[in-house]
């Protein structure tokens, strides 16, 4: 816009320079525009954008130059000092288009040094504290440096300290979604599941080979092996890891307000029902639903679940009217679902939708030097928490974790490893911190279980002994590796 133009109608002037620098998110392209506007609008050959850092007014720095060479050491000198100091100190835009006879600038060195022929300063306010200030001068012409100018470059300023305060906050706003991103990534990806034994790769390979189905996935395992854990990977490893991941613990609710929680219900379906209710299968639409302790789950809501994975539809209690979905299912139980098939608690039919892609956890006694790995990882985030020095396991420490059974799996190691890092005395966890009873040991195996669960539990140590090879494994338990390929086909291993 020519200057002529500004100065006929700078209202017009004002709306088209603030619609074009209001559309620039990126601070250092912002800056430029900003200061080419002004050094063009007024004719000026040299300019700079000074910004104070870190909010501190004691800090000015330059963030920009045009034809000034501004030394780090000192990037102002006497003369665009003391014009700088006095527009912020008047918080208005202040011009000297008559240097030689400003008796506020005129005694400056630098004026006869540099030639100086006029000079201006803009200071830069959000919400009346100072930011900045662009400060430009003329070596040619006065030029545009007039007082009639002096009201639009104040309306001037007002807009460039906008759109510079909209500019940090869209930097802010985009490096704080990247920390988020990658705390989100680094919370659940893949490599957030820490195993390097055989079972625990084969589960790796499943998650990456499925991730990006829709297809229902039922996983399997003894409770506190993770599986929670694997669901969220499979949703935040695909291409859905931008939907809604929604998590039901089934076993922790009675039927009727499973019901209610799953489905939703209408206003005035039943007592205490005072408004209408999304259900968690609405709140998971377009991302996944992972059921945990599916197993649980009584035969009425059974039907209904059964509904949903046929029809990929779900019904409010007290409405008639079907409600569509799009959600991918994740079911998780420690129970055996082929035995409460059999014996009659759990739908054939059901078991068979939910058992599409079967991916089974290993407990921790079956994982070899898993634990020593889980075990440093937990000591790392315990010791940050507790503000300890902690640095790792002694021999006897490390002896005693592959020793034990872990009944409880990776859930009782990382409750241990805290424990022992708040009850450790020195830069090394012992056994004695552990506290770990030496009956746990995996060469006793424990009572209480059935011939088939016996049979299971033999395999699946002499497969982690021989790193789940099945022909040496199976050498060793003198069966043949037509047996084990079906039993281990049979147990999802």
């Amino acid at each position: 816009m020519e200057r002529t133009d500004i100065l006929k109608d700078p209202l017009k002037a004002l709306s088209a320079i603030s619609e074009t620098i209001n559309t620039i998110y990126d601070l250092d392209e912002l800056l430029r525009k900003i200061l080419d506007i002004v050094l063009k609008t007024v004719n000026a050959q040299r300019g700079m954008v000074l910004m104070f850092e870190d909010g501190q007014t004691d800090k000015l720095r330059v963030r920009l130059s045009h034809n000034i060479d501004t030394p780090p050491d000192q990037p102002l000198d006497r003369f665009s000092r003391s014009v700088v100091e006095a527009a912020l100190k008047e918080g208005e835009t202040i011009i000297s288009y008559n240097i030689l006879q400003d008796d506020r600038f005129s005694t400056a060195q630098s004026i006869a040094e540099q030639k100086i022929v006029a000079a201006a300063c803009l200071p830069l306010r959000i919400k009346s504290q100072p930011i900045g200030a662009i400060y430009i001068d003329s070596t040619e012409t006065r030029g545009q440096f007039r007082p009639e100018m002096e009201p639009f470059l104040n309306a001037f300023a007002h807009q460039a300290a906008i759109a510079i305060e909209n500019a940090q906050m869209y930097e802010r706003l985009r490096i704080e979604n990247r920390r988020l991103r990658k705390t989100l990534q680094s919370k659940h990806e893949i490599s957030g599941i820490i195993g390097r034994s055989p079972a625990m790769l084969r589960v790796l390979e499943t998650i990456r080979n499925v991730a990006d189905t829709r297809a229902t996935v039922l996983i399997l395992g003894e409770s506190g092996t993770g599986k929670e854990l694997v669901a969220r990977a499979l949703h935040f490893n695909s291409r859905y890891h931008d939907k809604p991941f929604i998590a039901c613990f089934c076993g922790s609710l009675p039927e009727t307000l499973l019901e209610s929680e799953l489905f939703g219900h209408k206003a005035g379906s039943f007592t205490g029902a005072t408004h209408d209710k999304k259900g968690l299968f609405e709140e998971a639409h377009g991302g996944t639903f992972f059921l945990d302790e599916i197993g649980d789950i009584s035969p009425r809501v059974q039907v209904q679940l059964l509904r949903v994975l046929q029809e990929r539809e779900i019904k409010r209690i007290g409405e008639n009217q079907p409600r569509k979905i799009d959600v991918r299912i994740i079911a998780a139980t420690n129970k055996d679902l082929k035995k409460e098939v059999e014996e009659g608690r759990f739908r054939e039919d059901l078991y068979y939708r939910l058992n599409v892609i079967t991916i089974y956890m290993p407990p921790l006694r079956a994982r070899g030097d898993d634990v020593i790995l889980l075990a440093q990882h937990f000591l790392d985030q315990a010791a940050q928490k507790a503000e300890k020095p902690v640095q790792g396991f002694s021999d006897d420490a490390i002896e005693a974790m592959r020793n034990y059974s872990w009944p409880g799996n990776v859930r009782e190691l990382e409750n241990c490893i805290e424990r022992a890092v708040l009850l450790a005395k020195s830069d090394f966890i012992t056994s004695k911190d552990l506290q770990i009873e030496p009956e746990g040991r995996i060469s006793s195996l424990p009572s209480g279980l059935t011939m088939q669960e016996y049979e299971r539990l033999i395999v699946e140590q002499a497969l982690n002994e021989h790193q789940g090879n099945v022909s040496e494994t199976a050498r060793a338990l003198g069966v043949s590796r037509r047996w084990l390929h079906y039993r281990l086909k049979e147990w999802g291993l």
